[in-house]
């Protein structure tokens, strides 16, 4: 699904054939619109772009930890992105003129492929376990790690950049 660039490395060891050491559990799963990769939105502007709403499924046992969720505006998701390499430690994208270090990325490839996503929150159905919302740039299917609160008073900074670039 990934395919190696001219620049890119790759550990030695592959993090995915590591014994577990974190005891990670999947709360639910994405219901997206994306099907297939080169379909999914790189990241959640061009998902809210897209004007595609998306579904997160919370299994059974993990519904009562929806309480008072409704009084976020917006939501944070942890995904696991199951579906991208763990063992590329530098990655050149198609857009860099330099190879860079994951940890210098959004990208998904990387040793421990969690996804951050901040979504506007549209309903939640805390018996059924869904919680609407506004994007999402992941596959259908992706698992759930975890659901948060947004808090703009301490989640945002307004004058962050990276790398030289404005990011407001």
């Amino acid at each position: 699904m990934f395919e190696t660039r001219e620049g890119e490395r790759l550990l030695e060891v592959d993090p995915a054939e590591l014994r577990p050491d974190g005891h990670l559990v999947f709360i639910g799963r994405i219901v997206s619109p994306w099907a297939s990769r080169e379909d999914c939105p790189k990241n959640m502007r061009a998902a809210r772009e897209s004007g595609r709403a998306a579904t997160v499924m919370i299994n059974e046992a993990y519904r009562p930890g929806l309480q008072n969720l409704e009084r976020a505006s917006h939501i944070v998701i942890l995904s696991w992105l199951h579906h991208a390499p763990r063992n590329l430690i530098v990655q050149k994208p198609r857009h860099a003129a330099e190879p860079k270090g994951v940890f210098a990325l959004r990208s998904p490839a990387r040793p421990n492929p969690v996804g951050l996503h901040v979504a506007k929150l549209v309903a939640l159905d805390i018996e059924a376990g869904r919680i609407e919302i506004d994007a999402i740039d992941v596959l259908d299917g992706t698992p759930v790690i975890d659901v948060k609160p947004y808090y703009a008073s301490i989640d945002a900074f307004p004058e962050a950049t990276i790398a030289g670039r404005d990011e407001k």
